[in-house]
């Protein structure tokens, strides 16, 4: 397909030129613990959210113990862009924390090249089972530490040993709200990546 003329890019600057790299990640990790706070504070265009208020239909299935403050829960998706050169353009997409939405997880997930798994410090063994479920998607991954402001902080060794990680899987410590922190996260998750790709000569 032809480029796009430089006179109209100006007014539809949200295509992107085809020496860009695209790259389809995917932000999840358990309930409540700032997916969505996450894409809204890297992405550069209005994000696509799908949060709900939370209800009392989800008594007994939503388990907010130590998220006092937690009022909302995301149903579908979250979806966001950031361009992090001028060649390199990563697609977000945030995926609920819930169990029941695992099939919908699973279409999320389909055609991503990595996922970012966000870990709460306070709650750790939440994220054992979405690690499980990015690990049998064949997915590489790394991990975003949000780092809240009443949880307890812990150095990277300790935490890759009680989330028993690969020495080769990234951990960043970052705070979601924080922009430099949760980029730091992406280009992590996009180097390893890009570095799990299959060569020519694996693929052949």
């Amino acid at each position: 397909m032809d480029s796009v003329p430089s006179t109209d890019r100006a007014g539809i600057g949200y295509l992107p030129s085809a020496a860009e790299t695209l790259m389809k990640l995917v932000v999840t990790g358990p309930f409540g613990v700032g997916k969505t706070t996450l894409i809204r504070t890297l992405s550069e265009i209005p994000t696509l959210h799908t949060e709900e208020v939370m209800t009392q239909s989800s008594a007994g299935l939503d388990d907010t113990a130590g998220l006092p403050e937690k009022s909302t829960t995301t149903v579908a998706i979250d979806f966001g862009r950031l361009t992090v050169q001028d060649d390199l353009v990563l697609y977000m997409f945030g995926t609920p924390g819930q169990d029941r939405f695992l099939p919908l997880w699973e279409d999320i997930a389909r055609g991503a090249l990595g996922a970012l798994v966000m870990v709460d410090t306070r709650r750790l063994e939440d994220s054992f089972a979405v690690m499980d479920m990015v690990e049998e998607q064949g997915l590489p991954y790394a991990v975003a530490v949000n780092r809240f402001p009443d949880a307890p902080a812990h150095p990277d060794e300790v935490l890759r040993k009680h989330l028993d990680l690969d020495p080769r899987t990234p951990l960043v410590q970052c705070d979601a709200r924080e922009r430099r922190g949760g980029i730091n996260a992406l280009i992590a998750l996009a180097e390893h990546a890009l570095a799990s790709l299959p060569t020519s000569r694996e693929s052949s």
